[in-house]
């Protein structure tokens, strides 16, 4: 696919005045918008890359399709093809979500396009697997889950968005993460949601082999703490900090932490590589 068609695809935007690059990835029902009160704080020194997933925001509808996308394998070529679109090599990929572990997914197939992994509520696998293996909810609850997509998709992001966003004192951002939601090709987010929520990806960890942040908030119910624990016990040489963020969007509900905890990354990890 030539570059111009991957720019266009994916609703590529370039900002900034450095020449690091630093890729922002969204998660599950969102779309690069949900950066706006975090990218901003890395123009100055980065060169910022944001972007729609296929089948999100505002990236070519026309494009997708269900067999590419119908695993997380399809997003994470999408993320390659933008580091070759855009001829970089040691870009700082940030990913929220399932776009952390897409991120997971294409560093370990393409790792010299990756200097640094940020990975905000990242997980695995969200489905416990007693006793080895907690991921928060059981097979019962992602069914009842893609159910209630299949039948009502608008009343499943009204009752599945507070649930993500957390912080019910700030009816807000949840109201926004529902209109996100909405704004999303029902057909399409169920598709995403099937590949999203019955993925298994713990046997990978162990060989991603790009230095990694694990960001981990508390009250997480889709990514709780014993997963951001599991990262970081499975991810060689990553690092996990304990946010005091709750829910599951830290970068909407927390952006001063979360921009404090990855600058304060990626300043320590440029200083280790400057005295190694």
């Amino acid at each position: 696919m030539a570059q111009c068609d991957i720019i266009v695809r994916n609703n590529i935007k370039i900002k900034g005045k450095g020449n690091q690059p630093i890729i922002f990835a969204h998660g599950f029902g969102c779309d690069q918008n949900m950066w706006r009160f975090v990218s901003p704080a890395f123009e100055e020194k980065f060169k910022v890359i944001l972007f729609d997933f296929t089948g999100s925001g505002n990236s070519d509808i026309l494009s997708y399709d269900p067999q590419r996308y119908g695993s997380l394998d399809g997003y994470a070529q999408d993320v390659i093809d933008i580091c070759e679109a855009l001829d970089l090599e040691s870009a700082i990929f940030v990913g929220h979500s399932v776009g952390a572990t897409i991120g997971i997914l294409a560093a370990t197939r393409k790792p010299k396009f990756f200097k640094n992994l940020i990975l905000i509520g990242a997980s695995p696998c969200y489905i416990n697997d007693f006793p080895d293996y907690i991921g928060g909810l059981e097979k019962e609850d992602i069914t009842e889950l893609l159910e209630l997509m299949d039948q009502n998709f608008a009343k499943w992001s009204n009752v599945f968005a507070p649930v993500i966003m957390g912080n019910n004192d700030r009816p807000h951002l949840t109201k926004e993460l529902e209109i996100s939601f909405c704004a999303m090709n029902a057909d399409v987010a169920r598709i995403y949601a099937k590949a999203t929520f019955l993925s298994d990806y713990r046997w990978l960890l162990p060989e991603v082999s790009v230095p990694s942040l694990i960001l981990q908030c508390a009250e997480d119910y889709i990514a709780p703490l014993e997963v951001g624990a599991y990262l970081y016990k499975n991810i060689p040489g990553s690092e996990l900090k304990l946010m005091d963020a709750t829910g599951h969007c830290p970068h909407v509900s927390h952006p001063e932490e979360t921009i404090f905890l990855i600058s304060e990354y990626l300043e320590h990890h440029a200083q280790e590589v400057a005295l190694s």
